[in-house]
């Protein structure tokens, strides 16, 4: 039984870093066509029917460049950064429970690769980690532009993680747990989180953004300023780590705000399926998968629709707004959480 465990493991870990990078090889390419709409244009429609072989171009282009490396960077860093940016961006999918459990072949397996107590305190902490790679990246260039970028992006990466944790600190007051999957369970049905708490999404959202150096928060990437940013003097795959690590990171991100808000795997009228647990595990991971489009959707429509903010004005956002609406709406659901243990 332990062998069929860790092979059901091995195979979700394959599925799940196959379909990540199916995705954000293709967010590319809806992104660009979501663009091409709102600006009233064709979009990629070259390569393939409608376009849809534009991210596998994308991609041979990418390995097929020249791989060049700066003669006075500091070439191990150099190659470590765009490693540490695709690794924390993919490694925090193994914590997210992506659906109801199977029943196969006579044994129950679990859509989740690791089912750990403090998910949630995981997530963040992986998610810290990745300015690291940035960092590294924009240093080790030996670039002023590329550091620029870089002390762009960690300056906005530690501000906004304050107010993002806030945030949820109020999902874990509700549920009573950091596991994840006993979030998602606690939110059963269509009773999510987002009707209790949509404060404390809007502010966890606009977090996400700058998290990920999404427009209005491309500081980091402003080429107006900073030519390319942290990753001016990349080429080749390298800087295909740095772009797909941010579409990476949009995925989980919008995986863990579905999590947190929005039910996960919940659905109305689950109940009616609970004789059905393969059907109701199929459904639920496409409703999932849904949701978290739908997130994917709203971070693509904000870039295509609001002008970037000055770096001043990211600041103030983050440590003059931001913070102090989390803490005031902790502190609400504090009192709240608090008051309804003692009488009910």
């Amino acid at each position: 039984m332990e062998t069929f465990y860790w092979l059901d493991k091995l195979v979700l870990v394959v599925l799940l870093f196959l379909i990540s990078l199916g995705i954000a090889a293709y967010q590319t390419y809806f992104e660009r066509k979501l663009a091409a709409w709102i600006q009233d244009r064709v979009g990629p429609d070259r390569a393939g029917p409608f376009g849809i072989l534009q991210p596998i171009a994308d991609g041979v282009k990418m390995f097929m460049k020249e791989d060049f490396t700066p003669s006075n960077a500091d070439r191990w860093l150099f190659i470590l950064g765009p490693g540490i940016a695709m690794f924390t961006s993919l490694i925090t999918s193994a914590i997210i429970p992506w659906g109801p459990n199977l029943h196969l072949f006579g044994r129950e397996i679990s859509l989740q690769v690791a089912e750990i107590n403090i998910g949630i305190l995981f997530a963040f902490g992986i998610i810290s980690i990745g300015v690291y790679g940035i960092m590294i990246g924009g240093w080790a260039s030996n670039n002023k532009y590329s550091l620029f970028g870089a002390i762009r992006a960690s300056s906005q990466m530690i501000s906004y993680e304050l107010a993002m944790g806030i945030s949820a600190i109020t999902i874990i007051m509700i549920s009573g747990s950091l596991n994840l999957r006993e979030i998602v369970e606690s939110q059963h049905g269509l009773n999510w989180n987002i009707w209790y708490q949509p404060v404390a999404f809007i502010v966890f959202f606009i977090c996400a953004l700058a998290e990920t150096n999404r427009a209005p928060f491309d500081l980091p990437e402003c080429e107006n300023e900073l030519i390319g940013g942290y990753h001016t003097e990349y080429s080749s795959m390298k800087l295909g780590l740095f772009l797909f690590s941010e579409y990476v990171a949009m995925f989980v991100s919008s995986a863990i705000m579905a999590i947190l808000f929005f039910g996960g795997y919940n659905f109305p009228g689950m109940d009616a399926l609970a004789d059905t647990p393969n059907l109701l595990a199929i459904i639920g991971v496409s409703v999932f998968f849904a949701k978290i489009f739908a997130l994917i959707f709203v971070f693509m429509w904000i870039r295509w629709t609001l002008p970037r903010f000055r770096f001043d004005q990211l600041m103030h956002l983050g440590w003059k707004v931001l913070i102090p609406i989390a803490l005031i709406n902790m502190l609400i659901t504090g009192f709240v959480v608090a008051f309804y243990h003692h009488w009910f």
